[in-house]
């Protein structure tokens, strides 16, 4: 009878650690939104299994009612058999986000081959640079690699990469440009 309480205690300190485990990923993933370096979209993914994994191992009745009914006969087994789960849909959500940007991807290197091509054209002909600034300013400037404060994730976007900006309506008025031209 003495190994009943042991077994018990066993238990508690199981539910503990797992429900220790779930509030730090909660944690941990307001705070990767906070920075932002987790967008939300995906963020409420990792959101809807943590809370999920949280009221599993809270919930005493619940993970063992849950438990019993699939044919587990240790409830924290469940828990983590409801983990990797979780696991699998998220994996395969974000396989499928990797798939679109691979598309994405693809097709912007296709249309920078494009416009990188027109500008050769555009550098060709006499008058290439406009108002005393050169194409060639332009060029290096796209192709510089990125600093490394630019790959960190609490680093807003610069001037050049924001919607509406003085540099990208410059890039869109050169195509223009050139499109009419070669008219």
């Amino acid at each position: 009878m003495s190994g009943l309480p042991l077994a018990s205690a066993k238990l508690t300190l199981q539910r503990g650690i797992a429900v220790a485990v779930t509030l730090a990923l909660l944690v941990v993933i307001f705070e990767l939104v906070r920075r932002k370096c987790l967008s939300e979209r995906y963020a409420i993914l990792w959101l809807v299994a943590a809370v999920t994994l949280l009221v599993l191992a809270a919930w005493k009745g619940l993970l063992t009612s849950l438990s019993h009914d699939v044919g587990i006969s240790y409830p924290p087994s469940a828990l983590f058999a409801v983990a990797i789960g979780l696991i699998v849909v998220i994996l395969l959500h974000f396989s499928l986000a990797v798939s679109r940007l691979s598309d994405q991807n693809k097709m912007l290197a296709q249309r920078l081959g494009l416009l990188q091509q027109r500008l050769d054209r555009v550098e060709g002909q006499p008058g290439a640079a406009e108002g005393g600034r050169s194409l060639e300013g332009n060029r290096s400037q796209l192709s510089r690699p990125p600093t490394s404060a630019e790959g960190t994730c609490d680093v807003e976007p610069g001037p050049a990469l924001r919607e509406g900006s003085p540099s990208q309506s410059e890039s869109h008025r050169t195509i223009a440009l050139e499109q009419s031209r070669s008219r």
